[in-house]
């Protein structure tokens, strides 16, 4: 897939916008901009500046839409964080993209979603005293790696009972399903979770790795921890 080619608006900084990044990962705009209000509502990002800008995709006559400008270090670091919860997959293109427009003459880009995604991390440990609640997955963490609602909530210091009714009220149950514990399909896909049956037959919900560390970002950022 090929990167969309940035904006420019000026010439001391690189920007990207919203509707770049719904090219990037294969998004309608407005569903790009209406997570990315999602995420300045719960203070994890920065709301960044709007512009309006020719939209070539448009069908309408009117080729100008509202788009959200990433720019600088606070603009890189928040457009990452918008791709990672919208679709964690395209991560490392956007990294790539952003290390390629800033380092020219780099000799090596990354090459790999891990190899990304520790770059990412190094760039957010430089801001973590500007936004102390934004958290990045660990490049190193291993989605075969199941874990239990105990064995989750114990590293929360809470019970497995306690977990489960606070991921009932983030939506991460199926509640139309009464007799077991069933992830949403969202939570599934995003390799959050994954179902397992046991000896006697029964569903089990399993955390992988990846969906313990949104879980403790999501705790963090909502005040449960």
């Amino acid at each position: 897939m090929n990167m969309p080619i940035l904006t420019q608006f000026g010439n001391s900084e690189q920007s990207m916008t919203s509707l770049e990044i719904s090219e990037l990962v294969n998004s309608e705009h407005p569903h790009v901009r209406t997570s990315i209000e999602r995420l300045v509502k719960r203070g994890v990002i920065q709301l960044p500046p709007m512009r309006k800008v020719e939209n070539n995709q448009s069908l309408s006559p009117n080729k100008y839409t509202n788009v959200y400008v990433f720019s600088g270090e606070q603009g890189k670091l928040d457009s990452i964080t918008v791709v990672a919860q919208l679709c964690p997959e395209f991560t490392a293109a956007l990294v790539r993209r952003w290390y390629e427009l800033e380092n020219q003459n780099a000799v090596r880009l990354p090459q790999t979603f891990a190899e990304a995604l520790q770059l990412a991390a190094d760039q957010a440990r430089q801001l973590e005293l500007a936004a102390p609640k934004v958290q990045y997955f660990d490049s190193v963490a291993d989605r075969k790696n199941l874990l239990n609602a105990t064995q989750v909530g114990q590293k929360f210091g809470m019970s497995a009972k306690v977990l489960n009714k606070t991921l009932e009220d983030f939506k991460v149950y199926n509640k139309a399903i009464k007799r077991s514990r069933v992830f949403q399909q969202w939570f599934i896909d995003r390799g959050f979770g994954e179902l397992k049956q046991t000896e006697s037959g029964h569903p089990q919900a399993m955390f992988t790795t990846i969906g313990e560390q949104w879980i403790h970002e999501q705790f963090v950022s909502e005040g449960v921890i």
